[in-house]
């Protein structure tokens, strides 16, 4: 039997699913006989951009995450109500879970980060971990009083945990009992750049391009006239909604990623999001980043960010109202000299492919015993 993992990835936008399929490929790299199932409702051709191999993909949601609009735009109440729903539910998709696990062979449930993916594998004898920079208690808690229940049962989750793998950008995490720290996480370039540029006709120099993404969810009403501002600058977006402008490029294939087309660029537009910034940090990228209320990693990842990055923070009117004068200032330079690991991705698939080359089965009195 090859070994096998069971992947719980979190109900909530497109940069969870990203990062954690990068550390499946590199998984499939240093173990070509893995058998990788990942559970999420992120869409397969997302999860099939970062991962080459077969994978067998389980379409399930074991959290909410929070209910969205937009990238920016939030639904408390309903978020509340649904994860209510999953608290109450939670022995009907252990039980689920559990049944498809055995019936799998799986050996290590890995998860970023549902918190249920602590109790399939409790229920299973086998151990969890997990990889992020937040929990989703430390979410759900600064939203107040009416989450406090959802907060204390989500850390009660994450305490049986038995390792997490810390990026950067991090809260403290420190319902987790085991903790270490790792590198960056997320995807790699994977195209030549020179197919890039020929394909899209990229003629701008480097000092010229700029990318706006915004996450799988996007914003709404981007203001994609204030491009118009810039005759002399190239803009990339993946927007299959953006207008068709001279100077803005709009990439609608979705073989390819926002990461793809970073060393083109001379600085990323973004939100705050771990997987934008690990990426574009990994890549050196200058990083333009609006502000993000009422969700609490928002304020640990941009002061991440600009100790590590040259950057610049706007606020949404900024970018909503204004004639984008912001392009006109210079970037701040990074805070600190120093700069943040960049092998997360092979430092945790290392870890876990170690695991599974020293898990061994004995048969001892026609019973199996697994060390």
């Amino acid at each position: 039997m090859p070994p096998t993992i069971y992947i719980a990835i979190t109900n909530h936008g497109f940069g969870h699913a990203a990062r954690t399929a990068s550390i499946a490929r590199q998984l499939q790299k240093l173990l070509p006989s893995i058998k990788l199932i990942l559970v999420t409702t992120a869409p397969r051709w997302l999860l099939e951009c970062y991962i080459d191999g077969d994978f067998i993909y389980r379409q399930r949601g074991f959290d909410v995450g929070v209910v969205q609009a937009d990238s920016l735009k939030m639904d408390l109440d309903a978020t509340l109500v649904l994860w209510q729903g999953i608290r109450a539910r939670q022995d009907e998709i252990i039980a689920e879970e559990v049944a498809f696990c055995q019936e799998h062979n799986v050996s290590l449930v890995f998860g970023d980060a549902p918190p249920l993916a602590t109790l399939i594998a409790k229920k299973l004898g086998i151990p969890c971990w997990m990889s992020g920079n937040f929990g989703w208690d430390f979410i759900c808690r600064d939203w107040g009083k009416e989450f406090s229940s959802i907060a204390d049962w989500i850390s009660d989750c994450y305490g049986q945990c038995d390792r997490l793998f810390r990026v950067p950008l991090h809260e403290s995490m420190d319902r987790f009992p085991v903790i270490e720290d790792v590198g960056l996480t997320g995807g790699d370039p994977k195209y030549p750049l020179a197919e890039i540029q020929a394909k899209f006709n990229l003629n701008q120099p480097k000092s010229q391009t700029i990318l706006l993404t915004f996450g799988g969810l996007s914003l709404d009403a981007i203001p994609y006239q204030n491009v118009s501002q810039f005759p002399d600058r190239q803009f990339i977006t993946l927007d299959s909604h953006a207008p068709d402008l001279p100077n803005l490029v709009k990439v609608l294939d979705r073989s390819y990623r926002p990461v793809d087309f970073m060393p083109l660029c001379d600085r990323v537009v973004s939100k705050p999001g771990y997987s934008t910034y690990a990426e574009a940090l990994k890549l050196e990228i200058p990083i333009v980043s609006l502000t993000r209320s009422g969700f609490a990693e928002s304020e640990v990842i941009l002061n991440g960010m600009q100790d590590y990055s040259y950057h610049q923070v706007i606020s949404p009117d900024q970018f909503f109202t204004t004639n984008w004068e912001f392009l006109h200032q210079p970037l701040q330079p990074p805070r600190l000299n120093t700069k943040l690991a960049i092998d997360g991705n092979h430092s945790i698939a290392s870890s876990i492919v170690e695991y599974l080359d020293n898990l061994s089965c004995y048969t001892w009195h026609g019973q199996s015993l697994r060390f």
